[in-house]
């Protein structure tokens, strides 16, 4: 999968969220332009094998990290570090 160019400090911050259990992959995609294939791929490429395997096993058991599969929508988190 093809994924842009990316600064050392942009690909910390993404794998950041990514790891976040109530942040979306549509946040990642509203603040960075990737799609959940491209932050999968990216976390594949950046991680361990294991870290990556450990890390896939949450996000496909976690409602929070879709937001049409989420119970709630009032109360989401905002960091500082995010731009929307």
């Amino acid at each position: 999968m093809k994924l842009p160019d990316l600064d050392p400090e942009t690909i910390d911050r993404i794998i950041e969220m990514a790891w976040e259990d109530k942040t979306p992959f549509e946040a990642i995609e509203t603040q960075f332009g990737l799609l959940e294939k491209q932050v999968i791929a990216l976390m594949r490429r950046e991680m361990k094998s294991s870290s990556f395997q450990m890390w896939r096993e949450r996000v496909t058991q976690r409602k929070t990290k879709h937001l049409q599969k989420r119970d709630f929508i009032a109360g989401r988190f905002k960091s500082k570090n995010q731009k929307t």
